[in-house]
């Protein structure tokens, strides 16, 4: 009898042993979870957005696509564009655009003022590397630079014209930082415009200043925009009141309205739409 019940409790003690060790192994092979690059959420301006949300994580993308009418001294532009944007590396932002333009002579234009062509306006490669994101202090500084291929109008190339009428170089400075509910945001640096035609580079500049209101536990807000740029024709200032409304927690629609400040912008008033969803 005593010997039975030894096998008996050996048996029982051996098993115990492999069921903990086997519980054991499957513990220790366990992945740990990844730990998650700190990010500030800031409100992006609808105008001049961003190439991606400043400390991007990798992964993260955004498709957009634009639709807007301005009105010009005896005509109607009627422009869009088509945006995506991807983080490649967390903190690093590319982005892909194409806008577009097309025209319509107003009723008052007796053909005294020249209509510009329909066009592609380009394709726009720009990259973006948020280097400083502090969270205590809601603070986000990232460097970016934007080259835009410019093309030729369709009248042009109809008639065998060049594909390519020149290209911007856009080096940029962002900084942002949250003031609770209150989302600032600076976007600055200069603007080189080579024209191959007639062979010469135009210097200017490019200014946006934002200030958003973020309403509390959403991505709803309010603000407003001051786009100031300086090319060749001089120094032209709009101010661009804005809101942003989330339909969905990926998919938020956009509306600006571009109030010129200065005389020469060449734009009476005009209004865009943008659609933003996140994939």
């Amino acid at each position: 009898m005593k010997f039975f019940l030894t096998i008996i409790t050996s048996t029982f003690l051996t098993i115990t042993t492999i069921a903990q060790t086997k519980n054991d192994s499957i513990i220790t092979i366990q992945p740990q979870q990844k730990t998650l690059k700190p990010k500030v959420e800031h409100a992006e301006p609808l105008y001049t957005d961003l190439m991606r949300d400043l400390g991007a994580r990798k992964g993260e993308a955004e498709i957009n696509v634009g639709f807007g009418v301005a009105s010009k001294k005896g005509y109607n532009e009627y422009n869009g564009f088509i945006e995506y944007e991807w983080a490649v590396a967390d903190r690093l932002g590319l982005e892909v655009e194409v806008p577009f333009s097309f025209n319509h002579k107003s009723d008052n234009n007796d053909g005294s003022i020249y209509v510009l062509n329909n066009k592609i306006e380009g394709l726009k490669l720009a990259t973006q590397y948020t280097f400083l994101v502090n969270e205590k202090r809601k603070i986000s500084l990232a460097v970016a630079y934007v080259h835009e291929f410019e093309f030729n109008n369709f009248k042009e190339l109809g008639h065998q014209g060049s594909v390519f009428t020149g290209m911007k170089m856009n080096p940029v400075f962002i900084g942002a930082k949250n003031f609770k509910n209150f989302n600032t945001l600076i976007y600055i640096g200069p603007v080189f415009e080579h024209h191959y035609k007639e062979q010469k580079v135009d210097v200017g500049a490019t200014i946006n200043a934002s200030m958003m209101y973020v309403l509390p536990n959403s991505k709803n807000f309010i603000g407003l925009e001051n786009n100031m740029d300086i090319d060749r024709d001089g120094f032209h200032y709009t101010l661009r009141p804005q809101i942003r409304l989330a339909i969905q927690h990926n998919l938020m629609i956009g509306l600006v309205t571009g109030v010129p400040i200065t005389k020469h912008t060449g734009t009476n008033l005009d209004v865009m739409t943008r659609i933003i969803w996140e994939p």
